[in-house]
């Protein structure tokens, strides 16, 4: 958690208020079909909560923030193109939301979805 000192107290953001910006950041980029599970989840997913961090590892010291984020990307897709813009929306929308200095934003490609439109087009038709 960080922390700043104010006139008036304390604001204090959470690792998971970061992790939750970078989820949606993330998801905003054209490609990014979903999060990948592959940080957070456990014990709340099996009850049904779904968590706005999910594939999401923030690691704060004072006032930098490392970032990893775990993906599944869409089939056909520039995967390295989608991964660096991620990076930069990520970056972008922490910073600007926090005012934290991001450092790094790791990105894991953790799948690959193929829908069924693309599993069709893939596969002959029978005469």
């Amino acid at each position: 958690m960080t922390e700043e000192n104010m006139e008036y107290g304390n604001v204090k953001i959470s690792d998971e208020v970061v992790a939750a910006i970078a989820s949606v950041a993330a998801m905003e980029i054209p490609g990014v079909v979903n999060m990948s599970g592959g940080f957070t989840g456990g014990f709340s997913e099996m009850l049904g909560k779904k968590s706005q961090s999910k594939g999401v590892k923030v690691e704060l010291n004072d006032n930098d923030a490392i970032i990893d984020v775990n993906i599944i990307v869409e089939y056909g897709k520039n995967i390295s193109e989608i991964g660096k813009k991620v990076q930069e929306n990520v970056k972008n929308s922490v910073e600007t939301m926090t005012e934290l200095n991001v450092s790094q934003v790791n990105v894991y490609i953790q799948g690959v979805n193929i829908s069924k439109n693309n599993k069709e087009k893939e596969e002959p038709k029978g005469k």
